[in-house]
């Protein structure tokens, strides 16, 4: 069973499985996430959908770099979660199935290819306050009792 983060699915709503991929990125003490200003700024850890027929690896490399800029090595998997959200930029109610990894940032190689998302550098306990959803901020908590 998939542990689930954040508000109860509605009863009677219907809610479309969206499996996603994303990064904790840390690199010299601190923490690459990226911050949606679309529709309103919300710091995640980078990552988004997997398209259909894609693999999750290469959609996390994909995902990572259009939200940051940045290229990563060595992803390894560290747990999965699940929540249910609406998401106004597709005008979606979403079971949203995330895959959460862990990779090494290697090099910037421009800015986010998306233009509401901005790469930000935090410190692990700043980001742990500031993600915007109880699944991200969980397994960020876990990789900082690591550092």
């Amino acid at each position: 069973m998939i542990r689930r983060f954040g508000n109860t699915p509605e009863k009677g709503r219907t809610y479309s499985r969206r499996p996603g991929v994303y990064a904790l990125l840390p690199r010299d003490g601190r923490l690459l996430v990226t911050c949606q200003h679309d529709p309103g700024p919300d710091i995640q850890l980078p990552g988004g959908g997997i398209d259909p027929g894609e693999s999750p690896l290469p959609a996390l490399h994909r995902e990572v770099h259009e939200e940051t800029g940045w290229k990563i090595a060595f992803p390894r998997k560290l747990g999965v979660f699940r929540r249910f959200a609406y998401m106004p930029e597709y005008d979606l109610w979403a079971e949203k199935i995330c895959h959460i990894y862990i990779a090494r940032p290697l090099r910037r190689v421009g800015p986010p290819l998306e233009p509401t998302h901005q790469a930000l550098w935090m410190d692990p306990e700043q980001a742990i306050q500031e993600l915007g959803n109880a699944g991200d901020r969980h397994f960020a908590t876990l990789l900082a009792d690591q550092l």
